[in-house]
């Protein structure tokens, strides 16, 4: 039997490419969608197979469809008001929303732990920007000054990205202690030197014509390392999204970052 999955967020960019991905990938299946834009009762599936149930009403689409997963890639508010529906009904998650908080992420756990479910939360799905991770983690052994600059769409709700502080908080839990950051004499414009997190300088650029990039600079004495990774088009995510889908109905409890999912 394929693993029926549910998309919460389904009209959105994200929600679309993910039911593309799912009317390719062999042993899923697309069964039901949901978003604040639903305006029929049902959606045509992107390859043109089909249609599914699609509403306004997450609890309405879960309890007609019973999937094995939901899928959400909305706003944090959205997103935990349907963690609550879905854990409810037996659902597993797999979450791609960023601004979660770490007691958010608590919660979920809880809920999970109650009804014995599986969920897998990334900030970013792309397997690249797992791998760009990876490397500034080895990276953070060898060197004492290391900024993130990210840069994302007009429309990104919070900043910085969660992909931009999931990465310093990991070089600095390799690195055992914080980095160093040089502070101005001067700051002749206040916040020009973006914000840190013990050392790790961050900036947040946000223009259209952009998706989701970003690149980890570590500096050294006659030399800088940088590692960066480029999101051109959301497809870049939905193979880590498939990967997640395929993998959470197989765990218990909560994993978060695609890379425990890779084997890094």
């Amino acid at each position: 039997m394929p693993i029926a999955v549910v998309v919460h967020g389904a009209a959105g960019r994200m929600g679309r490419e993910i039911l593309t991905a799912l009317c390719q990938a062999d042993g899923l299946k697309a069964v039901g969608a949901v978003d604040l834009e639903a305006k029929q009762d049902f959606l045509a599936l992107p390859d043109g197979s089909g249609e599914i149930p699609f509403s306004t009403n997450l609890e309405s689409i879960l309890s007609h469809c019973r999937p094995d997963v939901m899928v959400d890639f909305t706003i944090r508010d959205a997103t935990m008001a349907a963690v609550r529906i879905a854990t409810k009904q037996g659902v597993n998650l797999v979450i791609g929303t960023t601004g979660l908080s770490s007691e958010d992420i608590g919660e979920i756990k809880q809920l999970c732990h109650n009804r014995d479910l599986g969920t897998i939360i990334a900030p970013n799905f792309s397997l690249g920007a797992a791998l760009m991770v990876h490397l500034a983690k080895l990276a953070a052994r060898y060197f004492d000054y290391a900024e993130v600059i990210e840069k994302h769409h007009d429309g990104k709700a919070d900043a910085p990205s969660g992909t931009a502080i999931d990465t310093a908080k990991a070089m600095l839990e390799t690195r055992g202690k914080p980095f160093n950051y040089p502070v101005p004499l001067k700051e002749s414009l206040t916040g020009t030197r973006g914000g840190q997190i013990e050392g790790v300088g961050i900036h947040s650029v946000r223009l259209p014509g952009l998706l989701a990039h970003q690149e980890v600079i570590f500096g050294a004495q006659g030399q800088t390392l940088t590692i960066r990774h480029d999101s051109i088009s959301r497809e870049s995510f939905t193979p880590g999204v498939i990967m997640a889908i395929r993998e959470v109905v197989k765990i218990k409890g909560v994993i978060y970052g695609l890379e425990n999912i890779l084997g890094l």
